[in-house]
């Protein structure tokens, strides 16, 4: 992080914003020459800040519509459990985050669904394959808010 200066971050700013925009546009925003913008995109991207640039879909508008948060403790706490439980969860399309968390659960999944009864095949599934001492789920009614942009320091 302290590698990052205020053009890296106004760069990075940028490309949450759109990423697709052209290097020729970036640079004239962050006043470098589209050669040195390109260099330090490319930085970035080696260095890992940048993971990768994606298409963000409208969910609702390819079936996927329903947001469910699945809260589950574990039933034990072997590294042989979690390897298993956590193959299972990578493979289950639906999850589109999964996360280990603190407190009373022991994971989060945040699944996109199609319906209710999609997630009671991801339900069936979860508790047939490993063993779970508790499944709960929410679904979210109303989006309030939405976005992937990581907060960036001011300089």
């Amino acid at each position: 992080m302290s590698d990052l200066d205020g053009t890296d971050l106004h760069i990075l700013d940028l490309l949450q914003e759109d990423a697709s925009q052209s290097v020729a546009a970036i640079a004239e925003r962050v006043h470098l020459s589209t050669n040195a913008c390109w260099h330090r995109i490319k930085r970035l991207q080696d260095t890992g800040i940048i993971e990768k640039r994606v298409a963000l879909l409208n969910a609702g508008k390819v079936g996927a519509g329903l947001t469910m948060f699945v809260l589950i403790r574990a039933a034990e706490h072997s590294q042989e459990w979690f390897e298993h439980f956590a193959a299972t969860v990578r493979a289950i399309p639906s999850v589109t985050e999964f996360h280990r968390t603190s407190g009373d659960v022991d994971y989060l999944l945040k699944l996109q669904l199609a319906d209710v009864a999609s997630y009671d095949e991801v339900y069936k599934l979860l508790i047939s394959s490993t063993r779970c001492a508790e499944v709960r789920a929410v679904f979210s009614m109303e989006q309030l808010k939405r976005t992937t942009a990581v907060p960036l320091p001011t300089r």
